[in-house]
């Protein structure tokens, strides 16, 4: 199924340069799968339709893809604000990319998979749920409700 980007953040599409992610990718010391960039740079802080996914049994939505570049009062939703926050209660390797409308986290997880990043989700409580092996596995699994 293909995924339709919606506003979410924004009225519109807020794009930006997939040099602006080498930033990031240096400060994390992690190589960013393609798929995932090639997004972010066209949909930061949008949403995806389909966007449910299954997580431990039960199902969930990802609600928005955090932005890259920080957008005026709306920081809490640049990855740097997450992981900032993230950082100082998980273990290193966990990187944030996504919110759920409860204000969970949908991040990449290069703890065992340096090459190729699992998606899991950070909870309320800061438990790691394993979604998909992949962000791309991960898209291809988001569906309706």
């Amino acid at each position: 199924m293909a995924i339709r980007w919606k506003p979410y953040l924004l009225d519109e599409a807020h794009p930006i340069e997939v040099s602006r992610l080498e930033p990031v990718e240096q400060a994390w010391g992690v190589r960013l799968p393609e798929t995932y960039k090639q997004l972010v740079c066209r949909y930061q802080g949008m949403a995806p339709e389909p966007c449910v996914f299954n997580v431990g049994g039960a199902e969930d939505v990802f609600n928005d893809l955090l932005t890259i570049t920080p957008i005026a009062g709306r920081e809490s939703y640049s990855v740097g604000r997450v992981h900032e926050v993230l950082a100082q209660h998980l273990h290193p390797g966990i990187f944030p990319f996504g919110r759920t409308p409860s204000g969970e986290y949908l991040c990449f997880d290069f703890r065992n998979t340096p090459d190729t990043p699992g998606v899991v989700l950070v909870t309320g409580e800061l438990s790691i749920l394993p979604i998909a092996n992949s962000f791309q596995e991960f898209l291809e699994g988001l569906h309706d409700g």
